[in-house]
């Protein structure tokens, strides 16, 4: 039996799974936690990933590898390979006025928004990297100097399995010439142009002020290399996949295909589907990426998702399967109460100084159950939202899949049917970002233009009549929820 493996190094934390390259059977897996925030350390992501390889039985019996990792965050290198700075991460909203200020400096009005999106398929915003770039720039300008190549998380991670260099460890390690990404992931920079399928050096130049080294790009199913000897723990010698993006991991993982949604209710809440077209929206909503397999992932996110749940759930002092049940003890529309759940300001819409808001507070709403209704309807309704703007772009809705961790709570899953109106398809609990990598991984060891295929997994159908007051009373209020200037 020949053995794969895939990692998910997510904002939260890393999976590592094992699986038969063949069939996709899971084999053994491992996890480890990384830290908060909206910064972090890289070596937090390499002491995780070596800490979950532990856990997974080590990779010795392994024949290939690759990564998939959190998009848009900013892993600045100097000349020596050592990390300049702690990483900042896709939600990281600090850089919304140079997303602000790029946006203008390609054209007056609607024109430079359109500009962007004419040339790499996305309108910026605080979580892409081009604008962490021009934030480096302009508030330490000391550590833009010291760049001399610039990343992504998974970049970075495959880079050092690879061998690249550890800080301190002395020569022999691999340059940064050795840095590559795929173009699932180099699509959410802001820098590369998926329908042209290369980088954009002049808008790079532009945000930072200068050229650095960037990683280059492989195809969908091309080696990157080989595990080193001792690297994150790693025995040496599994090839090395290319590695993606969360999403298009996911998309792979899933095993998505074009007319396929996914909705993933994570730390962020991400609506994509499979398509065999560029996307290019100048209002921002839709980011045109690309995804693992040669084909685009146009996709909207929101900052606020899962921690929706958990932020309600302690507000009302109960656990998450009371949440559910609470939930589903409310009527639809929860009374007229509703929660705009703008907990961590917001991406889409594109105002991350905003706040949460409840709106609709009556003596008969004022209790755990309207309220634990109004924040799984605000949840949704934000993801209904996105979905309207994906179909919006030209893409058919064959099917829709509910992923991640929000789509274990049974109001949910119950709830989504009548809020996007339409079926909903919810896999079982797994690991899909891991899978996906683990998926690229065994394409890479046996070639071809397509992936290998695995079983599909079983579903589960939810079905509802659509709930359409609830969508209209929500856009009201969101509406009233004006981002805050800062």
């Amino acid at each position: 039996m020949t053995l794969v493996a895939g990692v998910d190094s997510s904002t939260q934390s890393c999976k590592v799974v094992v699986r038969d390259a063949e069939s996709g059977r899971l084999v053994r897996e491992g996890r480890a936690a990384h830290p908060d925030g909206t910064e972090v350390d890289p070596a937090a992501w390499a002491a995780a990933l070596q800490s979950a390889i532990g856990e997974a039985g080590g990779l010795a019996d392994v024949a290939a590898v690759a990564v998939g990792g959190q998009q848009h965050g900013m892993v600045c290198l100097d000349e020596d390979g050592e990390v300049v700075r702690p990483a900042l991460l896709w939600n990281d909203t600090r850089s919304a006025q140079a997303a602000t200020d790029l946006i203008a400096e390609l054209g007056p009005g609607e024109s430079g928004a359109q500009a962007w999106a004419d040339a790499v398929g996305l309108v910026p915003v605080a979580s892409f990297t081009v604008t962490k770039l021009r934030w480096l720039a302009e508030h330490e300008p000391a550590n833009a100097a010291r760049t001399a190549a610039v990343c992504l998380p998974h970049d970075w991670l495959t880079w050092r399995l690879a061998g690249g260099r550890r800080g301190g460890s002395g020569g022999g390690m691999q340059s940064l010439d050795g840095l590559v990404t795929d173009r699932g992931d180099a699509s959410g920079t802001g820098y590369w142009s998926p329908a042209d399928e290369a980088y954009r050096p002049d808008l790079f130049e532009r945000a930072f002020g200068r050229s650095a080294v960037l990683p280059r790009v492989l195809g969908p199913a091309e080696q990157a290399g080989a595990v080193a000897a001792g690297a994150l723990g790693a025995d040496a010698g599994a090839a090395l996949g290319p590695g993606t993006g969360d999403n298009a991991a996911a998309a792979l993982g899933i095993n998505a295909e074009p007319g396929d949604v996914v909705l993933s209710i994570g730390t962020s809440g991400v609506v994509s589907t499979v398509s065999l077209t560029p996307s290019a929206d100048p209002s921002g909503t839709v980011a045109g990426f690309a995804d693992a397999t040669g084909h685009f992932l146009p996709l909207v996110v929101t900052l606020n998702a899962a921690r929706v749940l958990d932020a309600t759930a302690r507000l009302l002092g109960v656990d998450h399967e009371q949440l559910s049940r609470l939930a589903l003890t409310a009527p639809a529309g929860s009374g007229g109460l509703v929660l705009v759940p703008y907990l961590e300001g917001e991406r889409t819409p594109d105002r991350p100084y905003s706040t949460g808001a409840l709106h609709g507070l009556t003596l008969s709403t004022a209790d755990p159950a309207h309220l634990a209704r109004a924040a799984v309807e605000g949840l949704l309704c934000g993801l209904a939202d996105g979905l309207d703007a994906i179909a919006a772009q030209g893409n058919p809705v064959r099917r829709v899949f509910l992923v991640g961790g929000g789509a274990r709570s049974e109001a949910v899953r119950r709830l989504a049917p009548a809020v996007l109106g339409v079926p909903v398809l919810v896999p079982p609990p797994g690991e899909y970002v891991a899978d996906g990598a683990a998926r690229q991984a065994a394409w890479v060891l046996a070639g071809g233009d397509t992936p290998p295929v695995w079983p599909a997994t079983s579903t589960e159908t939810y079905e509802a009549d659509p709930v359409p007051h609830v969508r209209e009373r929500y856009a009201e209020v969101r509406e009233l929820t004006a981002g805050q200037v800062r």
